[in-house]
């Protein structure tokens, strides 16, 4: 079900998520984890928009 594709982008929603509670928490530096934080929802749309493309060109 799952490719390896797919755990990348989990594993880059990860490391975004978590850059961005390292910034927001240690750092301190809220602008920078508010920006960072905006990458996941970014990164899961472009993983979506690739997984959609990879299954509609199988089927065709």
């Amino acid at each position: 079900m799952f490719k390896k594709s797919d755990f990348f982008i989990l594993l880059a929603v990860i490391i975004s998520f978590i850059t961005s509670a390292y910034l927001w928490f240690v750092v301190g530096d809220k602008d920078q984890a508010i920006f960072t934080s905006l990458w996941v929802p970014s990164i899961f749309g472009f993983g979506i928009y690739f997984k959609v493309s990879a299954l509609l060109s199988r089927k065709s």
